[in-house]
């Protein structure tokens, strides 16, 4: 996806070529006194898990007790699971919702495991699942977790016009889901979903789905009973699952949780309740949050901030401060995309060897904690991933060959070809990124045209795809919404990807679509070993020239224990999280 907290926010703020970020260990993912990151992204294995029960493993050294506060700069936009796609809130509703399945990390590595429900039997033809619900889950009042919660919840998810952020991945794969319309326009009766029993869920598909599994650790898939469907209001009390729940909420600013006393832990396999509360704070100014968390007087000693690390603040870092550094990988990659309609293949060609990567890495204020040079579609944290030799000029790196780019627009007859791209002239570094950009490719024999707007606009013209641009449209960074080539290539690169308005370079392949339709329609442990050269074959297209994949870095208090990276999300693991004392 587009991303969700920060992708959301870095697919415009990577097209302005501002900094985004995550990051990599080599073993566990790990800040706050065992960090052993080595500063590389490391490859992530296919990984499933279908035999993990609960209690969830504890974690060595970890203690029960106390409040962790949690801050960030960014407010998530919403709490009604449904509703939920930025990585923020969905790292904060593992706390709170339970889902059919889930992610356990393991090393810094995600393992799809059992959940509510087990992972999920296709029929011979693969367009029925059929899933097992666990008996005994309850809500926080109290009251039982029925099968027909789950189903309820899926068909919510329809309702897209009410749960506008939501995923929609279900309106594409699933039976009929291009017209059901969720229970409130069109009632209950939806031929996608059927219960049978008291613990079986049956989904009907349109076309195969082999992740479906996958896709049902979203919030979105979290059980809601019918009557208990506030709409619109759901999204200031839901009902938990998970180990915590609403204790007082402010949207916007604060949300604090409490223990849930009907979870239990003997049939959860992922998730802890270590704290005795949390505290979330939004809207704090980023380096005096992030200053006082790493100086961790009184409570600060007991906070995380999640926002990306600040540059200014590395020399403390490195000062002695590395065991408060939280560094875990990401899903995402970001590129500056060329749209293939209007410019041809050796142009394309030509300004990637132009590009100047290195000098807009250090205007952007990029560094090794936060990003890692890209030379790839999917970033190695995603199943499936393979480094290639890298594609002539697409590295991430390197200062750029004016001279030999002007060599091959003259060889091409396309000298003074205008390139034109959008960005934020009301911020200094888009401003200056959008001039190093403007100045290389000047001197390779182009016309350029870098058209300014203010923040306001930004988004809504990059998403234009009948702008009068031809470079960095959106999205220019994306992130696994599951950790498999399937969530990249079906959503990117297949024709409908236009209409869609996420496409990377605009391709209308037909045999293009076909080949990825193969790959996505075979059993995931299948088509895993299969992206990579997908991968490289559009790659060689000249879509976009891959900048960097991000990495996590954020800074958390001396009193907080091991924190462990979430890699799904590019997030701290919340459920994961303890106090030291």
């Amino acid at each position: 996806m587009a991303r969700r907290f920060h992708v959301a926010v870095a697919a415009t703020a990577a097209a302005a070529l501002v900094l985004t970020g995550c990051s990599s260990p080599s073993e566990n993912n790990q800040g706050s006194g065992n960090n052993t990151d080595t500063g590389k992204i490391t490859t992530q294995a296919n990984a499933i898990d279908p035999n993990a029960k609960g209690p969830a493993e504890e974690l060595p050294g970890a203690k029960r007790g106390g409040t962790i506060e949690v801050q960030a700069q960014t407010t998530p936009n919403t709490f009604d699971p449904t509703d939920i796609y930025y990585v923020d809130s969905n790292e904060i509703g593992k706390l709170l919702f339970r889902t059919p399945t889930q992610f356990d990390i393991r090393d810094g590595k995600p393992t799809l495991v059992p959940d509510l429900t087990d992972l999920g039997t296709p029929s011979a033809d693969k367009l029925t699942w059929t899933f097992k619900m666990q008996p005994g889950i309850k809500y926080e009042d109290g009251t039982e977790v029925k099968v027909e919660d789950l189903a309820y919840a899926i068909k919510r998810s329809f309702a897209h016009d009410v749960y506008v952020n939501g995923p929609t991945y279900q309106m594409q794969y699933f039976k009929d889901g291009d017209k059901y319309k969720g229970p409130y326009k069109s009632g209950d009766t939806y031929s996608g979903v059927e219960t049978q029993g008291t613990d079986t869920l049956i989904i009907h598909l349109a076309r195969p789905f082999s992740d479906l599994p996958f896709y049902m650790t979203f919030p979105m898939f979290t059980p809601i009973p019918k009557a208990k469907d506030t709409k619109q209001e759901y999204k200031n009390k839901p009902l938990a699952t998970g180990p915590y729940m609403f204790d007082t909420f402010q949207p916007g600013t604060q949300l604090k949780l409490k223990r849930n006393p009907n979870w239990v832990a003997a049939t959860d396999p992922v998730r802890h309740d270590y704290p005795d509360a949390w505290e979330f704070n939004w809207g704090v100014e980023l380096v005096k949050s992030q200053t006082a968390v790493l100086n961790s007087n009184g409570k600060d000693a007991n906070a995380i901030n999640y926002d990306e690390l600040d540059a200014s603040l590395i020399p403390q870092i490195q000062a002695g401060k590395q065991s408060q550094l939280v560094q875990g990988e990401s899903s995402c990659t970001l590129v500056v995309q060329m749209d293939t309609r209007k410019i041809p293949l050796e142009v394309r060609k030509a300004i990637a060897k132009a590009y100047p990567n290195d000098q807009i890495w250090k205007a952007a204020g990029l560094n090794e904690y936060v990003a890692e040079p890209a030379s790839t579609v999917m970033p190695p944290s995603v199943q499936g991933y393979q480094k290639y030799a890298p594609v002539p000029d697409l590295t991430g790196t390197g200062p750029g060959d004016p001279a030999a780019a002007k060599q091959m627009l003259e060889a091409a007859g396309k000298l003074g070809f205008e390139v034109s791209w959008f960005f934020d002239n009301t911020k200094p570094i888009p401003q200056q990124t959008s001039q190093i950009r403007a100045d290389a490719l000047t001197k390779a024999g182009f016309k350029v045209k870098p058209i300014g707007v203010a923040t306001a606009e930004l988004r809504a013209k990059l998403g234009d795809y009948k702008a009068p641009v031809n470079l960095g449209q959106s999205p220019s960074g994306w992130c696994s919404d599951w950790p498999t080539g399937s969530s990249w290539f079906p959503v990117l690169f297949q024709t409908h990807s236009i209409e869609d308005g996420q496409s990377w370079g605009m391709l209308a392949d037909k045999a293009l679509d076909k080949e990825i339709d193969d790959i996505a329609n075979l059993p995931a442990t299948e088509a895993t070993g299969k992206w990579a050269a997908m991968d490289k074959k559009i790659m060689e297209q000249y879509v976009a020239i891959p900048r960097y994949y991000d990495k996590m870095a954020v800074v958390q208090g001396s009193n907080i224990g091991t924190t462990i990276g979430d890699p799904t999300m590019g997030m701290p693991s919340f459920i994961d999280m303890y106090l030291k004392s």
